[in-house]
């Protein structure tokens, strides 16, 4: 087949499962809606009735309960089906863009599940369900095997893509088959998303440093920025809800948690949309480094703001029998007094330990700067003034000319 009716052919498959989940998603919406009003999305019957009395509790009904989390998903939805329709309308000449916006279409139609609770209500069309997810838990991997040149690096990545195609295969013909990962028990089945996940990273940091040249590096820092904020922020999400018992359902913190959840996840179509067709107007460098800097510095000033309340508390009541707010007073204005120092020891940490040419060149710039303050001499400035360049920069050719002022004789 020529390269023309290849891509031809690879339009129509893109733009028939496109529709087919676009259209499933929209059907889905009054069985999903109505998983929530009658609180049957909740297992437990129990935890179903705490639900109503918190929101009852709240002023809340069970009807805006059902049309929030509707909603929270129409919207992680629809910025992959606009994300993922850009790149096509775009990029539909390139074989790894369709891969992309396909994924993106399939991730936002089966992620917030939707077409499940559809597949509940019609079992005909559970087929169907059964069949998007796998295909979008195959795209997944294959994506790490393919960004961003199309091209699978290492070679064995075309094993592990063929052994994904299969099992999509089988997923799709036996959905209640032993053998799925679906049907496995919880521990399990992560063990098995979890060696996947592995064989993607491997596969992404082999190319990043064997093979990608700077644009490609470019698009893969923004893809891995967004999927690493991502699933740490949703699994963080998830470990609060386990963690703290206060995140009931239907409770405020049940409400933001699953906002904080959705805002994590769309993170994912905008930075691969950004990867794929925006990455220059952006410094991914900077951005990384300010998310790294100031992740830390929120992490170690929480730390030293619950310790600090925790141990002078304890130290009121030894000393004066209770505890007081002078404890909190005292920790808020310790952590406003760190904030500054800790900022430019957390900022010179991350430029030391992960941007190191940087770090470099910068302590190399202020130490010219530093000797050129208490230089007269011009030799020795304009040699000093090359080396910095090169050290720095490290151009493969340097030179200096020097404009004689104006009005002097030559």
């Amino acid at each position: 087949m020529s390269s023309g009716g290849w891509l031809a052919g690879a339009r129509v498959v893109w733009l028939a499962i496109a529709l087919l989940s676009v259209v499933l998603f929209a059907a889905s919406l009054p069985a999903y809606h109505a998983e929530f009003l009658t609180l049957s999305i909740i297992h437990n019957a129990s935890y179903r009735e705490l639900a109503r009395a918190n929101l009852e509790h709240m002023g809340l009904s069970v009807e805006f309960y059902a049309w929030y989390y509707v909603a929270l998903g129409v919207v992680l939805a629809s910025v992959c089906f606009v994300v993922g329709a850009v790149i096509f309308w775009r990029r539909s000449y390139d074989r790894m863009a369709l891969l992309v916006s396909l994924l993106l279409v399939l991730f936002g139609a089966t992620f917030p599940g939707s077409i499940q609770a559809l597949g509940k209500s019609y079992p005909a069309l559970s087929w169907l369900n059964g069949f998007l997810g796998s295909l979008s838990f195959m795209l997944v991997f294959v994506f790490f095997y393919l960004f961003p040149n199309g091209r699978f690096v290492p070679r064995w990545t075309r094993w592990a893509a063929l052994l994904l195609v299969a099992y999509t295969v089988l997923a799709s013909l036996f959905p209640g088959s032993r053998f799925i990962a679906d049907n496995w028990p919880a521990l399990p089945y992560t063990l098995f998303l979890m060696g996947w996940l592995l064989t993607g990273v491997v596969a992404q940091v082999h190319r990043y440093r064997r093979v990608s040249r700077h644009v490609e590096r470019q698009q893969t820092k923004w893809v891995a920025f967004g999927f690493a904020l991502a699933i740490a922020g949703y699994l963080g999400v998830i470990a609060l809800q386990v963690v703290f018992p206060s995140l009931q359902p239907g409770t405020f913190a049940d409400f933001a948690s699953a906002t904080a959840s959705i805002g994590f996840m769309l993170l994912i179509p905008l930075s691969v949309g950004v990867s794929i067709l925006r990455y220059r107007l952006f410094d991914i460098d900077f951005i990384i480094n300010r998310t790294l800097v100031y992740g830390l510095l929120t992490a170690m000033l929480l730390a030293l703001y619950i310790g600090g309340t925790v141990v002078l508390q304890y130290a009121l009541l030894a000393l004066i029998g209770q505890k007081s707010e002078l404890a909190v007073v005292a920790s808020t204005l310790a952590i406003a007094v760190l904030f500054s120092p800790l900022r430019g020891r957390t900022q010179a940490f991350i430029d030391h330990r992960f941007y190191r040419d940087k770090y470099d060149a910068r302590k190399m710039l202020s130490a010219f700067g530093a000797r050129l303050r208490d230089e007269t001499d011009l030799r020795i400035i304009k040699q000093d003034l090359l080396t910095t360049v090169r050290e720095t920069m490290q151009p493969e050719h340097v030179s200096l000319w020097l404009c004689k002022p104006e009005g002097k004789e030559k």
